[in-house]
């Protein structure tokens, strides 16, 4: 049977669609359990994640270049493709939601210190427990922002509907 867009349903992206895509949230988790780890994992937790989004935005790189083999404008339409889909995974999976995780684990250590009695240890637990309670809140907004920000700065310069999908 010959695969239409009528007979073939939408292809699964490993990396939007799969157990993988969690691999991007990894320097978060990271930065849930730096109270309690040491920096050196933290920043392999950032190495892990950045692999992913650099797997990601190649994949996307691949995809395009697959589909525009005959296209004049192939390089251009491939390099839109990597770097939307690098600048939107790195602000996005990396860099945004990893500072946010950051500051509220910080935070609350801090908050936790000036307002309990509790030792230390038990407040480092807390601020892991907090931080990694967080991750779920922040995904949504985070994603829209950058959105948002790509809609309005970067994607203005290769026009619209260029979007990494």
């Amino acid at each position: 049977m010959e695969h239409t867009p009528e007979t073939h349903s939408k292809q699964v992206d490993i990396y939007r669609d799969t157990w993988v895509r969690f691999l991007g949230y990894a320097n978060e988790v990271g930065e849930a359990f730096r109270a309690l780890v040491p920096v050196s994992a933290v920043w392999a937790s950032y190495a892990v994640a950045t692999a992913y989004v650099s797997a990601d935005a190649l994949d996307k790189g691949r995809k395009a270049a697959a589909a525009h083999a005959e296209d004049h404008g192939k390089a251009s339409r491939v390099a839109v493709a990597v770097v939307d889909t690098f600048v939107w995974q790195a602000l996005a999976s990396v860099a945004i939601p990893g500072f946010t995780i950051n500051r509220v684990c910080a935070a609350s250590l801090f908050l936790l210190g000036k307002t309990t009695r509790w030792p230390l240890p038990v407040r480092k637990w807390t601020t892991t427990a907090i931080g990694l309670s967080t991750i779920p809140f922040i995904i949504t907004p985070i994603d829209r922002s950058v959105d948002f920000l790509l809609d309005s700065s970067l994607r203005k310069l290769y026009g619209e509907g260029e979007k990494h999908e």
